[in-house]
């Protein structure tokens, strides 16, 4: 199954030059666990609830004074718009992230999640047990 129809086009961005604490209360505001950073309106990153707790409170750092731009993630974590679930976990499990930015080429389009990529596995088991039931009730 592709990724398409679980993407979330609507994301919530931050200049890398704000601090972790504005970028957690973002988080916080719109209950999510992940904001785009930027940089003169470019993608240059993503911040997680993962690079808050093993970047900064795990390592005593002030959220209040601490830079996104020194703690965001910066390795790429980025998948075609048309790749698929197996895809998208392979690198999530590859690259231990839960995030993936998506792109249509060059153009940012979206991000998906983990659990993005779970509900949407869950929607293709259930359609595959409906189509067999269908088939198992005909016979």
């Amino acid at each position: 199954m592709k990724i398409t129809s679980g993407i979330k086009k609507t994301v919530a961005t931050i200049d890398e030059h704000h601090t972790v604490l504005e970028a957690a209360k973002l988080m916080t505001e719109n209950y999510i666990g992940s904001v785009v950073i930027t940089s003169h309106s470019r993608i240059v990153g993503i911040f997680t609830e993962r690079e808050l707790m093993m970047r900064v409170v795990g390592k005593d750092r002030n959220p209040d004074t601490v830079k996104i731009k020194d703690v965001m993630h910066t390795d790429h974590l980025k998948i075609s718009s048309d790749a698929s679930c197996e895809e998208a976990l392979h690198i999530m499990e590859t690259k231990r992230c839960r995030h993936l930015l998506v792109f249509d080429g060059d153009e940012f389009i979206g991000l998906i999640s983990l659990r993005d990529i779970i509900v949407l596995t869950l929607q293709e088991k259930d359609d595959l047990i409906t189509q067999l039931e269908g088939y198992i009730a005909a016979t």
